[in-house]
């Protein structure tokens, strides 16, 4: 998911289906691979604060790094140049929700709230405003399964909030984290909407988002503070491969693989293993073990994220 967050909106705008006849064992490992480096983002992303590095340090990394990477596949497949077939107009909304301004917000809410906030509020509100935005604007009514699952989300969020606004004294500017996580569900909801009414293909999104975000890099630079001459080497380098190239540019084409193969519904049933792998890695590596409340919240929104995936769209 750019962070990270997972696209599942991505997944259902390709409407791929599984190659009939061909083993699953290859998406499969494609799917877990996907969602471990998924999973494993929220923990840099609070590393990155640990290190000193600011969300303005770990986006000029994150975009420069994929860029870099990218652009022999942009020189090839954009036409015209970065945009491709997305146009210019398209392609800047879909860079401002999903490009260099999500993941200032997104490295910002790290500095508030611990790993494991990022990791379940995220990808676990994304289906709700996206259900609440397909109803609003086309019509769309969800089934009695997926608003059964969206509740449990709703109630696992609820878990986080609770502790945030004043049962946790070891993080008690966490609810700022919380709001900044909401706010990239929403953006990504929005960007993953539009992608779909657009037709966008997920390569060609992720290609120019990355390079239209360079644009954005001076005027980061410029208005927040930037200390990567003050960081050890070690830290600038971590979040170069794991933002720029394992996100950025791996993550997407594991993701694309497993929608080839498994096909786009069955791709999406591994978004819910993210908040599970952040909370191992985040309790391993960083010593954000998750309280009760959070445990409690974890469990509620893996299992909503479960049920509404695997429910149909409409009643």
């Amino acid at each position: 998911m750019n962070q990270a967050v997972p696209p599942p909106q991505l997944a259902a705008a390709t409407r791929l289906a599984a190659p009939a006849g061909r083993t699953p064992w290859l998406g499969i490992a494609c799917g877990l691979t996907t969602s471990l480096i998924w999973g494993i983002q929220a923990v840099v992303s609070r590393q990155s604060v640990a290190d000193g590095l600011t969300a303005a340090d770990v986006t000029i990394l994150r975009f420069a790094t994929a860029a870099l990477l990218l652009l022999p596949f942009a020189l090839r497949r954009m036409r015209p140049f970065p945009v491709g077939r997305i146009g210019w107009r398209r392609a800047l909304v879909l860079t401002a929700l999903a490009g260099a301004p999500y993941s200032l917000v997104l490295i910002a809410g790290a500095s508030f709230a611990p790993a494991l906030h990022s990791a379940t509020i995220t990808p676990g509100l994304i289906p709700v405003f996206t259900t609440i935005l397909a109803y609003v604007l086309a019509g769309e009514r969800p089934g009695r399964m997926r608003l059964a699952g969206l509740a449990l989300v709703l109630a696992g969020i609820g878990a986080f909030s609770w502790q945030a606004l004043g049962h946790a004294p070891a993080h008690d500017s966490a609810w700022i984290g919380d709001l900044l996580f909401v706010l990239t569900a929403m953006m990504w909801t929005v960007f993953g909407l539009l992608a779909k009414r657009w037709g966008a293909d997920a390569i060609d999104v992720t290609i120019a988002t990355c390079l239209l975000s360079l644009l954005f890099l001076p005027v980061v630079a410029l208005a927040l503070p930037v200390r990567l001459g003050e960081v050890a080497w070690g830290a600038l380098a971590l979040q170069a491969f794991y933002q720029g190239a394992l996100v950025g540019v791996g993550a997407l084409f594991l993701y694309t693989q497993t929608v080839a193969l498994l096909g786009a519904a069955r791709a999406t049933l591994f978004l819910p293993l993210n908040p599970a792998i952040t909370a191992l890695t985040g309790a391993a590596l960083l010593g954000e073990w998750p309280s009760t409340a959070e445990s409690i919240g974890m469990l509620l929104v893996i299992a909503g994220m479960t049920v509404a995936l695997r429910s149909r769209g409409t009643a």
